[in-house]
């Protein structure tokens, strides 16, 4: 999907107004290789009702972001480091393993990238869907068989009875991730994360999917966290943009300042690699070089050994996010090098 007009940008909200507030977040895996930073020092808020977008390549931590904040990792091998997450005022790190159960679900919910490793393959949907519902609302089985019949109505599922009562492995591709949305949406959490939720679906789904999740979103108002390598749908969906490369955040705005104007030279490669029309019958761009071994990280700026505007203190110092025209970027380029 190629990118289009960005939505405009927004004023800022009062920290009042902050449902997830994430501050210099650092998630580990210790492995007997050594020890992956999957995220390293990461920092972003979401206000109430608002869509924030994570970008980078496969393997840059938008998915692990994702994991920790719902409290989903094992540990051990994993350990969060350090920093800090608060959620609708509460210490997401504090809370024991009971508060976190009761909080999924019902408070956030998480909308995963491949629905048959999510839904149990030998129960039917409907009863996945009122299990749910059971464990974090005060209803009968019946009202909550009804509840999930109602998720999968207001999800665009025709007979949402007779759907209800089939297997994943019955239903379409599309047609399982309508019913992942309907489970994450059944209690109307605050925040809702989606991971890729539109990966291997046809882009006609693809459209779909994207709209369902934008409603659903404006009736329940619902912050949401969407997690995608596809700019065109950053374009569509988010408020704000957060560009994430080897376990960090290189630039942060608003989309329009990030899709129009990307200062970050990594932002700047994944633009220019979306073709276009006016590249029609041209090769593609592409960034040069490939994502640093994890076990073995570059001293200095950790894109240092793929960037154009490559110089010593590149090599030398680690940039971090600084204020630069109304967002964050972490390049020397824009910044004073130290001595």
């Amino acid at each position: 999907m190629a990118a289009t007009t960005p939505r405009p940008a927004l004023e800022p909200m009062p920290d009042s107004d902050l449902l997830l507030d994430v501050k210099d977040l650092r998630t580990y895996f210790h492995v007997m290789d050594g020890t992956v930073k999957a995220v390293d020092g990461l920092n972003f808020s979401i206000p109430r009702g608002r869509t924030l977008g994570v970008v980078g390549e496969s393997g840059c931590g938008k998915s692990v972001t994702a994991l920790t904040i719902m409290g989903l990792l094992d540990i051990p091998p994993a350990e969060v480091a350090s920093g800090s997450m608060h959620f609708d005022g509460r210490d997401l790190l504090a809370m024991e393993e009971d508060e976190w159960r009761q909080l999924r679900g019902s408070e956030m919910a998480m909308i995963f990238q491949e629905p048959m490793t999510s839904l149990n393959p030998v129960f039917r949907v409907g009863d996945q869907i009122s299990e749910s519902v059971i464990h974090h609302m005060d209803v009968s089985k019946s009202e909550a068989q009804e509840r999930a019949i109602a998720a999968l109505s207001r999800v665009g599922i025709a007979f949402p009875e007779r759907r209800a009562r089939q297997y994943p492995h019955e239903l379409s591709g599309g047609m399982r991730q309508r019913v992942m949305i309907a489970m994450a949406l059944a209690c109307e959490p605050k925040l809702i994360i989606a991971d890729e939720p539109t990966t291997a679906l046809d882009v006609t789904i693809q459209a779909q999917i994207l709209e369902l999740i934008r409603e659903t979103q404006e009736e329940t108002g619902a912050a949401l966290m969407l997690i995608t390598h596809d700019l065109g749908v950053v374009a569509e969906m988010v408020d704000e943009v957060i560009v994430m490369y080897a376990g960090r955040v290189v630039e942060h705005g608003t989309a329009e300042e990030v899709l129009l104007d990307p200062k970050h030279p990594y932002s700047e490669g994944l633009l220019a690699s979306i073709p276009s029309r006016a590249s029609r019958g041209q090769r593609l761009n592409i960034i040069k070089g490939a994502v640093p071994n994890p076990f073995n990280m570059p001293g200095g700026c950790n894109f240092a050994p793929r960037c154009p505007y490559r110089f010593d203190a590149c090599d030398e110092h680690d940039p971090r996010l600084k204020p630069l025209d109304g967002r964050q970027v972490a390049c020397w380029k824009y910044q004073d090098v130290p001595s």
